[in-house]
């Protein structure tokens, strides 16, 4: 088993709360890293798991194991019983591990349920940080998926990711609530993967699907609490410009965005037009990711202004402990091994209008710059910086 980043935070949470939620899309390593922990597993998707908790609950709720209870959303009826376990014994932590492929119907049973008595940690497929060296040339491309490939120098990419995608929108995405066909999911992730990177517009995609942006807004969200794709939220702030409002769009995996695009190889994704806006969202998600596994509090955006001025990611931090103030972090990701002074020009000049403390461009690669304002990195050497110093 390969090492996650997040195992030392998860085992602070159990130690802190009764109890954890691990969310995180289909095949990203939830289970393995679960029972990695030890403690009594139960897969609630099977019937005959159920039944098997069900009569061996009263002995589970006398024992110190943890409990391990995988797809918890498949069976709602579980949290009314988990809320009455832990406020029956208050005072123990550590008592149980809820897995979740689906964060909107997870949370709200916990919301309605366990509401201050559930921790919530997220897991992505494996992260920059998680690969040795040999392997992390290949993350961009191939994605983060323990089965796509990145472990065997690719040999199941893209084939994996299709069938990933392809199972999703036939059988596990209309289990889990979308309404729509799955060949309008299908051909709704196809038009995702061509506006990756760009400023959401429902009314877009919805005029090629022939559906209202109503119903497009919600089937993203869908495709949102699946971990398919991530919303960036716009920054908004007391600047003297006007700022454009809309989220921004990225796929959370980029092998997964790759596989959209039909790109099956690394030459054919640097020849690809949308190679620039891959390249942003695979930045912005590696470095989210680092900052979770290192458990960090943050909110994430991205900043465009009326007149084009842009940040990929702007990082907001709360008072630290050490310095008494709030940090804002300002991010531009740049498809380059040889950076010009102009690019650090343009980011300090954008991130000047946020009074942004840190200013950080992410190349593909190259050595590490620091200046008087801003530095320059490659992507693995600023992930590797925030688990370090986070």
């Amino acid at each position: 088993m390969i090492p996650r980043e997040i195992t030392s935070v998860l085992r602070h949470r159990l130690a802190q709360f009764p109890a954890v939620a691990l969310v995180g899309s289909r095949q990203c390593g939830k289970t393995t890293l679960a029972r990695s922990l030890g403690g009594v597993y139960y897969d609630l998707e099977q019937q005959e798991e159920r039944l098997r908790l069900d009569l061996d609950w009263p002995r589970l709720m006398d024992s110190a194991e943890l409990l391990v209870l995988d797809e918890a959303q498949a069976w709602p009826t579980l949290f009314p019983r988990l809320r009455g376990a832990i406020d029956a014994e208050r005072e123990r932590n550590g008592r149980f591990l809820l897995l979740g492929s689906v964060s909107p119907t997870l949370m709200r049973d916990v919301s309605e349920s366990l509401a201050g008595r559930l921790a919530l940690l997220e897991l992505t497929p494996l992260s920059l940080a998680e690969l040795p060296e040999s392997a992390r040339g290949l993350r961009w491309l191939l994605g983060g998926y323990p089965d796509g490939g990145v472990l065997e120098s690719g040999r199941s990419f893209p084939v994996w990711q299709s069938n990933y995608l392809s199972l999703l929108a036939q059988r596990d995405l209309p289990a889990w609530g979308l309404p729509a066909a799955p060949q309008t999911t299908e051909r709704l992730l196809a038009m995702l993967a061509a506006v990756q990177g760009q400023e959401w517009n429902a009314s877009a995609v919805g005029k090629g699907l022939a559906l209202s942006y109503h119903t497009v807004n919600g089937y993203l969200d869908h495709l949102e609490g699946a971990f398919l794709i991530r919303r960036l939220p716009a920054y908004h702030g007391n600047i003297r410009k006007r700022l454009v409002k809309r989220p921004k769009l990225h796929w959370r995996d980029s092998g997964l965005l790759h596989a959209s695009l039909q790109i099956a190889d690394g030459a054919a994704l640097l020849r690809h037009p949308m190679v620039g806006a891959s390249w942003e969202g695979f930045v912005v998600d590696q470095l989210l990711t680092a900052l979770e596994q290192a458990g960090c509090a943050f909110r994430a955006h991205h900043l465009r202004t009326a007149d084009r001025r842009e940040i990929d990611l702007v990082l907001q931090f709360p008072a630290a402990p050490a310095t008494k103030r709030p940090e804002t972090w300002a991010i531009e990701a740049k498809l380059t091994a040889s950076p010009h002074p102009e690019d650090l020009a343009r980011l300090n000049a954008v991130a000047d209008l946020i009074g942004a403390h840190r200013r950080i461009l992410v190349t593909h690669s190259g050595q590490w710059m620091e200046g008087e304002r801003a530095a320059v990195g490659s992507l693995g050497d600023w992930v590797d910086w925030i688990l370090d110093n986070a």
